[in-house]
């Protein structure tokens, strides 16, 4: 896999994803790292014609977002992702948000995502034509630094 593989979805900030000062809304966000993650579920096989074949999907278990530097209308903006971990039926993942073409991340978010038998539903293993599909972006993936930003919890500091 080459870096451009890890580019899911791309494309301008438009006005009616943005707030009064012009900067993109909270929840477009997530709606990003969203769209990005339908291209990754195709690219791994799991696109119409795959969930209908296999009777499978994927849930999103749990999101981390961080919102880092703001975003603004008109800047065209990529969604980067990072397999992190893989076991039978779940993805750990990363997503990141910049400005296109620069390395500076203005938003991450970290996902666990569980593979589902649409007839349950209930959580299953990977379909066979799914699998190999993830095993090789877990072996392009697998020597990366982990990001920093993976495994954060939410807190004050204690004033002890």
């Amino acid at each position: 896999m080459h870096a451009h593989d890890d580019i899911l979805w791309s494309g301008p900030v438009i006005a009616e994803w943005t707030d009064y000062n012009g900067h993109l809304r909270d929840a477009f966000y997530l709606y990003l790292f969203s769209l990005a993650g339908d291209n990754l579920m195709a690219r791994i096989g799991l696109d119409e014609a795959g969930r209908a074949s296999s009777g499978h999907s994927m849930f999103t278990l749990e999101c981390h977002l961080l919102y880092l530097q703001e975003v603004k209308l008109g800047q065209t903006v990529e969604v980067r992702f990072q397999l992190i971990e893989a076991d039978a039926k779940r993805l750990h993942l990363a997503f990141t948000l910049n400005v296109q073409g620069e390395p500076a991340v203005c938003a991450a978010a970290e996902q666990m995502w569980l593979n589902v038998d649409m007839a349950g539903p209930k959580s299953a293993p990977f379909a066979a034509a799914v699998a190999p599909h993830i095993d090789a972006i877990a072996r392009a993936h697998r020597l990366r630094p982990r990001p920093d930003f993976l495994g954060r919890t939410i807190g004050l500091p204690s004033s002890r």
